[in-house]
């Protein structure tokens, strides 16, 4: 399976955020700075329907910013879509600008090459105390654990990779910023494939995946 949570083209584009309570101009880094995003879409996903496997899916998070563009490009594609789920995040960084609603959800798209996909029901129910879990996911958003400035919750990352691959599995991330779906995979006993462009987050990735240990309780 492959997990994504590609740039958002924010970066050099006049909108501003949240730092330590102050309005700051969002400026994540040149990865996030991408001239057609459509294109860069198209390539990196193309590339993960290529590898992945005829039973896989791909989960791809996101915002307004640039979901719209993975939606269009799955069906382009002829991806299979599952899902749209939505990330509630109840305790969301609060908005100080007065023209629009706080943003407090994410996107997450579930597709696969056809319908003939691995798909974890059983641990989803159980996962959600007995009952048939729904595609509105509330998870707090966690305390970064790095200094990447969009890093993904571990709990988000355990439940997509708990429903999505099973022990031995290869899981993926094309664009794994500070490591989280690597650490996760290695504590669930998955094998993992990263990759990612800035050498800094690569190697803080690398150090965490190598300090993260396999839970015993799978073994």
């Amino acid at each position: 399976m492959i997990f994504a949570d590609p740039p958002y083209n924010l970066s050099g584009a006049g909108f501003m955020t949240v730092k330590n309570g102050k309005p700051v101009a969002c400026n994540k880094g040149k990865w996030d700075v991408i001239e057609d995003i459509h294109a860069f879409n198209r390539t990196w996903i193309s590339e993960c329907k290529r590898v992945l496997s005829d039973t896989g899916t791909i989960w791809i998070s996101g915002t307004l910013h640039n979901h719209p563009s993975v939606g269009v490009l799955l069906k382009e594609l002829n991806f299979w879509i599952i899902n749209d789920i939505i990330w509630f995040k109840r305790n969301a960084t609060p908005l100080l600008s007065k023209t629009r609603l706080a943003p407090s959800t994410e996107l997450i798209w579930l597709a696969s090459k056809s319908k003939n996909y691995y798909f974890d029901y059983d641990t989803a129910k159980e996962l959600n105390g007995g009952k048939q879990m729904k595609n509105l996911w509330e998870i707090p958003a966690e305390r970064h654990l790095t200094e990447h400035p969009t890093e993904k919750p571990v709990t988000l990352l355990e439940r997509v990779l708990l429903l999505g691959s099973k022990i031995g599995d290869t899981v993926s991330d094309p664009v794994m910023g500070s490591g989280t779906t690597g650490a996760v995979a290695k504590k669930l006993a998955r094998n993992f494939v990263g990759i990612e462009i800035d050498d800094n987050y690569f190697e803080i990735a690398k150090n965490r995946i190598a300090k993260t240990h396999i839970e015993n309780i799978l073994l």
